[in-house]
C-alpha cells in the first residue's frame, strides 16, 4: 500500500508561552533550555525522614523492654516494621512547612494501637499460651506512643527553631501590589521559615516595600546575592512556566500562594502566614516503567488482535479511494521534538500548505461514505498504536498537533506548551470529558495539564477504559 505524505508547515517551531513585556527571563544557555545558578540549600533546616524513623524505632525497642519477658523478639520486629509502614503511607515521615506535634498526635497514637492489636490478635491465634493480657497490652501502647510523641516534639521543634532561625531567602512573583501585600505578610511571620527578598512583576507598581525585579539579570542578582531558595507565586502558574521551571531546575522550592481567599487547610495545601499554600511542581512527573509496559503490552495485543481489521479497512480505503491508504503527518510530541504520526487517509489535501494549516476536515463533503464511516468509529486512528508501540506516543496523553497551529496555540492560550512535558497520547483526559474536533482549545490545556500533574498509572487504566466504553464520537479528533 502506498503513502500520503505532508511537509511540515512554514510556522516554525513552537516557543513556550509565557514570555512578559519585559522580560524576567535569563539569557538561553548553549543547550538552548533557560538555567539560573543552581542555589546552595542548607542540610538541617527542616528534618527529613531519618529522625522521625529513628524516634518511632527507640519507641518500639523501649515498649518492647518494658514489656521484656511476655514478648517475643519476632513481636517487637513485628511491631517496629508495623508502625513504621503504617506512618509511611500516612505521610507521618513527610512533615508539612511549620511541623506541629498536636497534628500528628491523633495519627500516631492509632496507628500504634492498631499495630498492637493486630500483632496481639495474631499471637492469640497462632500461640494462645502466649497471649497478651489487656492491662500488658494497653502498658505497651501507652509506652510506645509517649516515648514516640516526645521524640517526635523534639525533632519538630529543632526544625521550628531553624527556620525561625535561618528563614529561607524567597521572591515573590506576580502583580507588583499583590506581591507586596503578600511579602509583608511573611516578614511579619517570620516563624514560618520564609523571608522574602524581592518581588518578580512586569512592571514596579509605585508601591512601597521590596525590590521589584523586572529584568532577567536582576533575577539572577537576587537569586545569587541573597541564596534564594523559594519562591511564591501569587498568580497563575501558567504565565510564568518558563522561568519557574528554571528556577525549579536551579534548586527552589515553588509554593502557590492564595493571596485572596480566606486560610484553611485542604488535601495537599498548608497555612502559611495566614494563605493557603500548596507546592507547587513545574518539572513533569516521572512517568514509571509501569507506564511504558502498559503501553507496550496494550497496544501489542491491540495490533495482533485489530490487525485483519486494519487490513479490511486499507483494502476497502484501496478499492473506494485509490492509492495512498496510509496519511503520515508532522506532530510535535514530547519536549516539542517532531515525529510521524500514521493515520488511515479519509481527506485528501489540495497541497501540502492546507495538509499542515486546515483546522478540521471532520465535515468534509469530498469524503466518501467510508471515509465518513472510518472517522466518525476513530478507527482511522488506530495505526497510531504503531506510534505507540515504537515509543513516539503513549496511549493516555495530551493530543499531539502540528507545527503551524502548536505555534499558534502556544502563543495564545496559556498553559498549551506546558502540555508537551509528557509524551503526547492516542486519547487523554481532555478527550474522555469530550474535548475532540472543533472544540475549545483553552479547556483542553487545562485537561491535559491537571492530567500531567495528577498523573498515576490508575489514572491512565481509567480514562482507558473510559475511551472503550464511548468509542463511536459523532466528531473525529
Amino acid at each position: 500500500m502506498t503513502a500520503e505524505s505532508t511537509v511540515p508547515s512554514p510556522g516554525g517551531q513552537p516557543r513556550e508561552y509565557g514570555y512578559s513585556p519585559v522580560s524576567v527571563i535569563p539569557p538561553r544557555g548553549a543547550d538552548g533550555g533557560f538555567r539560573f545558578p543552581a542555589v546552595q540549600r542548607p542540610a538541617g533546616r527542616r528534618a527529613g525522614w531519618p529522625p522521625l524513623v529513628a524516634v518511632d524505632t527507640v519507641a518500639a525497642l523501649a515498649a518492647g523492654q518494658v514489656l521484656a519477658g511476655r514478648l517475643h523478639p519476632s513481636f517487637v520486629a513485628g511491631l517496629l516494621v508495623g508502625v513504621v509502614v503504617l506512618n509511611a503511607r500516612a505521610s507521618l515521615y513527610r512533615p508539612p512547612p511549620v511541623p506541629a506535634l498536636l497534628d500528628d498526635a491523633p495519627a500516631l497514637c492509632g496507628r500504634i494501637a492498631v499495630t498492637w492489636c493486630a500483632l496481639a490478635a495474631l499471637v492469640a491465634a497462632v500461640a494462645p499460651g502466649a497471649v497478651l493480657s489487656a492491662p500488658a497490652l494497653a502498658l505497651g501502647c501507652a509506652v510506645q506512643s509517649a516515648i514516640g510523641l516526645l521524640g517526635r516534639g523534639a525533632v519538630h521543634w529543632r526544625s521550628r527553631r531553624a527556620l525561625g532561625l535561618r528563614p529561607a531567602a524567597a521572591l515573590v512573583i506576580g502583580p507588583a501590589a499583590t506581591a507586596q501585600r503578600v511579602a509583608a505578610a511573611f516578614l511579619r511571620h517570620p516563624g514560618c521559615g520564609i523571608r522574602p527578598v524581592g518581588v518578580v512583576a512586569d512592571q514596579p507598581a509605585g508601591v512601597e516595600g521590596l525590590p521589584v525585579l523586572t529584568t532577567g539579570e536582576e533575577v539572577q542578582r537576587a537569586l545569587i546575592q541573597n541564596g534564594v531558595r523559594s519562591v511564591l507565586l501569587v498568580e497563575p502558574a501558567s504565565g510564568r512556566a518558563p522561568m519557574l521551571r528554571a528556577l525549579a531546575e536551579a534548586g527552589c522550592e515553588l509554593w502557590e500562594v492564595d493571596a485572596d481567599s480566606p486560610s484553611y487547610e485542604r488535601a495537599g495545601r498548608h497555612t502559611l502566614a495566614g494563605f493557603s499554600c500548596r507546592r507547587l511542581c513545574m518539572t513533569p512527573p516521572r512517568a514509571s516503567a509501569g507506564k511504558r509496559l502498559l503501553d507496550v503490552a496494550v497496544s501489542g495485543a491491540l495490533l495482533l488482535l485489530v490487525g485483519p481489521l486494519l487490513l479490511v479497512c486499507a483494502v476497502v480505503l484501496r478499492l473506494n479511494d485509490g492509492p495512498g491508504v496510509v496519511f503520515r503527518q508532522e506532530r510535535i510530541g514530547k519536549d516539542g521534538r517532531p515525529f510521524t504520526l500514521l493515520k488511515f487517509r479519509t481527506h485528501r489535501p489540495v497541497d501540502a500548505h492546507e495538509a499542515a494549516t486546515r483546522w478540521s476536515v471532520a465535515g468534509e463533503r469530498r469524503m466518501s461514505p467510508f471515509c465518513h464511516f472510518l472517522r466518525r468509529t476513530s478507527l482511522d486512528e488506530l495505526l497510531q498504536l504503531w506510534n505507540v508501540l515504537r515509543g513516539d506516543m503513549s496511549l493516555v496523553g495530551p493530543r499531539p498537533e502540528r507545527p503551524y497551529f502548536v505555534t499558534q496555540f502556544s502563543q495564545t492560550y496559556p498553559g498549551y506548551a506546558a502540555r508537551h512535558r509528557m509524551r503526547t497520547g492516542i486519547t487523554g483526559l481532555a478527550q474522555v470529558h469530550g474535548l475532540r474536533g472543533d472544540t475549545s482549545i483553552e479547556d483542553r490545556c487545562r485537561f491535559d495539564n491537571a492530567y500531567i500533574d495528577n498523573w498515576s498509572l490508575w489514572q491512565d487504566v481509567c480514562i482507558l477504559l473510559r475511551t472503550a466504553v464511548a468509542l463511536v464520537r459523532p466528531t473525529g479528533s
